[in-house]
């Protein structure tokens, strides 16, 4: 019998590549993470294009409609999955009327790269917009971000394979890792997660999120929209961020690392602080 084929793993792809090392040629296959369009559609009517990696897009779905829409999980029926020739479209089918906001964006369509929040928007206050406050949360100690990193380290596994993803992680007080996101975009990864987090009504209120890069506006928005009161990154804020993470009630940390971080707002709930 004929040897199967490898099996493919959802958001990887091997090419054929020459490696080179002391001046030695070696032909070879390299892992690569997937990147490819996904349409976002609402009862039919397309709204957003976005560049993702192709796998755990229901949760996408479902993240995607709350962070950007305040849509809960029960507003949404089902959501339809169609792979076609150029990507991939997601349907979300919701039970009663969209959100005013986003019929009217309905409109016209939102070209995105790699979860890009802003791509598209026509008027300034489409784009900064004040989330609610997030509740009071919990107090985490250095034990428990500790403990997140460590683990985190091992649940990344398309990143292991191909070095090119981002990953969003949930944390319980005690620093296990109840849920862990992977993506080329940083934004899907945390939609993905919020979206995990959503359809198992897991209470946002305990615990923390880390992400596994840079933690813009846009992050700090989803998670205020999404209840998380901790947005701890690996790498930096930006300025606008910070100043809605303040002003939202969300503890920010960046340069998240063991044994050290910076804490950028409402440092009261890191009692290393």
């Amino acid at each position: 019998m004929p040897p199967e084929p490898p099996r493919r793993t959802a958001g990887l792809a091997e090419r054929a590549v020459i490696q080179v090392e002391s001046g030695a040629s070696t032909p070879a296959q390299d892992c690569l993470a997937e990147e490819v369009p996904v349409a976002i559609h609402y009862n039919g009517e397309p709204h957003a294009v976005m560049m993702a990696t192709p796998g755990e897009l229901e949760d996408f779905a479902y993240g995607f409609s709350l962070s950007e829409h305040g849509m809960g999980v029960d507003e949404i029926a089902q959501v339809l999955r169609e792979d076609l020739l150029e990507g991939i479209r997601l349907d979300i089918r919701t039970h009663g009327a969209l959100p005013a906001a986003l019929q009217n964006e309905l409109q016209r369509s939102l070209p995105g790269r790699s979860g890009c929040g802003i791509c598209g928007h026509r008027l300034l206050e489409d784009i900064i917009q004040q989330p609610p406050p997030v509740g009071v949360g919990l107090r985490i100690d250095a034990q428990a971000l500790a403990r997140a990193l460590d683990e985190l380290q091992g649940r990344q596994p398309l990143n292991a394979a191909s070095g090119a993803l981002h990953a969003a992680a949930w944390a319980l007080p005690n620093g296990q890792l109840l849920a862990v996101r992977e993506d080329v975009g940083r934004h899907n990864a945390l939609d993905k997660l919020i979206g995990a987090l959503t359809r198992a009504q897991v209470d946002r209120r305990e615990g923390f999120a880390v992400v596994t890069s840079r933690a813009s506006y846009e992050m700090v928005s989803k998670a205020a929209i999404a209840g998380m009161p901790m947005l701890l990154a690996i790498s930096a804020p930006t300025a606008l961020a910070v100043d809605l993470a303040n002003s939202c009630g969300l503890t920010l940390a960046g340069f998240v690392r063991p044994g050290r971080h910076v804490i950028y707002s409402h440092a009261w709930r890191l009692q290393a602080a």
